[in-house]
This record gives structure tokens, C-alpha cells and sequence, in this order.
């Protein structure tokens, strides 16, 4: 079976949903518009689902000239540019990294605090600010991204990862009611997990489940990636994208048989080798 391009994902604000395109420019710090965005708390440090659930009721879809991005509590919205340049620069804390940022005008930062119940800025990296990758694994640079500036999955692993959720649900269900498992859940309310748990930069689609563990370099289209290291597994996983509730899956699974050490591991980080532009349908070779 052919291995191509399923999808392709723009996050344009860190850790608040995103949006598909069919092509995607490709630069050394992940696609073009890709996390260049975060929100950050009084004190400068970054702000992500992990903390605050409800930032997944809010989604960014593109536009000709910037972005939008709406509440899907309510359908209030806001549009913003791709990038600004001109603004108060300050410090910016994100992992262990310090960084410059641009803030957003004040009413921009408003509205998101408003939105959420919280004080926050809205704030955009530059392209004078260079964050580079952890040199252990690989060389470069990334946006706001949690470490590295592409993150590649397969189709076939989620569709491994649900069918094992699935089984154990159904198991569960046939047993006798237990405080504070599965069966506790209603089995209605256990769908499939959606891919943007995951917020993949590259969905492949054929193949085999879990194929990109074994990916050092791949070739999609004309553009080459490196994979560098496992993608470990946060909360934010556990947080239904349309709803904001959060629940046990998929880390309880994962756990069973994607374990490194405490984490868990699904996916795979990489890094740009070369190239301009991945499409939707491009070959996979590796």
C-alpha cells in the first residue's frame, strides 16, 4: 500500500485549535505560520491547555490576510495578522527558555483574557528571535512549538490506539460496575479519539501502525525530514477539542505499551532537512 500525505495542520497560536490545508510552506522552524503565537500570564510565562482546558474552545481558521479566531461556545471571534512587528517587546518564559516577543495591542489581550477568565497577553515571535532545538537531538531552530518544529503521525497509530481503547471499554463494560473506572463512563459518550488531540504537523496516512518509530529520515515529495526523538505525551491529550472536558484516555492506554520511563510516547518529533512545500497526497519514502 502507497504511504502519502493525509493531512496537514497550521496551529497559529500555541495550544489553541487549529486548521487543515492542502499545502503547506515549509521553513526551519516548522510551517509557515505555525505556533508563531502564545499567550503568556502576567509574569511572561506561557500559557497552554495543559493549565487551562477551556483555551480548546477556541479555534483559528485562516483568512486571506491573518487569521480568525472564534469561540465555539458562542461564535464570538477575532482576527488577527499572520505577524506584527511593531509592539512592546518583552521577555518571554516558555519551558526553559527565555525569549523576545512582540505583545499584541491591549484590547488583542483583552479579548482573550475575557474569553477565558484569566489575565494573559497575546504574544508573537518575531524573526529576529531565534529558539534553538535542544542540541542532544538535533540542530536548529523552532517557534513556540513545546521543542521541536514538526511533529509526524501516522493514521494507522491512531487507528491502532482507539481500536485498543475500544477493546477495553467494551471489556469493561461486560464487568461488574467499579468506582472510578471506564465503566463508570457511559459508553456512549466514547468515541473515537480525534487526531486533533495530537496536534500533528504531518498526518500520514497507509502502512503500518507505528512505522514512524522507525523513521531516522523520510522523503515527502521533494522535501526530506529527519525524525529525532519520540513525541511524550501531556494532559492536553485527555482534552476533548470541541468540548474542553477532560477525561483518562488516551494516557491510560498508552501507558500499557507506550511507555519510556514516566512518559508516554506517540508520534514522532522532526526536524526540516531540506525542501519548500509539502502537499496533501505527496509519496512518503524512507
Amino acid at each position: 500500500m502507497a504511504i502519502t500525505v493525509s493531512s496537514l495542520h497550521i496551529h497559529p497560536i500555541k495550544s489553541l485549535g487549529g486548521f487543515s490545508v492542502n499545502e503547506a510552506r515549509i521553513t526551519p522552524r516548522g510551517f509557515e505560520h505555525d505556533r508563531r503565537w502564545m499567550l503568556v500570564d502576567g509574569d511572561g510565562v506561557f500559557i497552554t491547555q495543559r493549565e487551562l482546558p477551556l483555551m480548546a474552545m477556541l479555534h483559528c481558521s485562516s483568512g486571506s490576510n491573518g487569521f480568525r479566531v472564534s469561540d465555539t461556545r458562542d461564535d464570538a471571534y477575532i482576527d488577527l495578522p499572520w505577524e506584527i512587528e511593531e509592539g512592546e517587546r518583552r521577555r518571554a518564559w516558555i519551558w526553559r527558555d527565555e525569549i523576545e516577543v512582540v505583545h499584541a495591542p491591549v484590547e488583542v489581550s483583552a479579548w482573550f483574557a475575557d474569553r477565558l477568565g484569566i489575565t494573559c497577553s497575546l504574544v508573537h515571535m518575531p524573526e529576529t528571535t531565534h529558539r534553538p532545538i535542544n542540541p542532544t537531538y538535533a540542530k536548529g531552530i523552532t517557534a513556540l512549538n513545546d521543542g521541536y518544529p514538526y511533529m509526524i503521525l501516522s493514521q494507522a497509530s491512531l487507528d491502532d490506539l482507539n481500536a485498543r481503547i475500544n477493546g477495553s471499554i467494551s471489556r469493561s463494560a461486560d464487568q461488574p460496575m467499579q468506582s472510578g473506572t471506564l465503566a463508570d463512563r457511559p459508553i456512549d459518550q466514547l468515541a473515537d479519539l480525534g487526531m486533533d488531540r495530537f496536534r500533528p504537523s504531518i498526518v500520514i496516512a497507509g502502512g503500518e501502525a507505528y512505522q514512524e518509530d522507525g523513521w531516522k529520515e523520510i522523503a515527502i515529495g521533494e522535501a526530506k525530514f529527519s525524525l529525532v526523538k519520540p513525541s511524550l505525551r501531556c494532559a492536553i491529550t485527555t482534552t476533548d477539542q470541541r468540548t474542553g472536558e477532560r477525561g483518562k484516555e488516551p494516557l491510560r492506554m498508552l501507558a500499557t505499551y507506550r511507555r519510556i520511563g514516566n512518559d508516554v510516547k506517540f508520534g514522532m518529533n522532526a526536524v526540516a532537512v531540506n525542501g519548500e512545500v509539502v502537499r496533501v497526497g505527496d509519496p512518503l519514502h524512507w
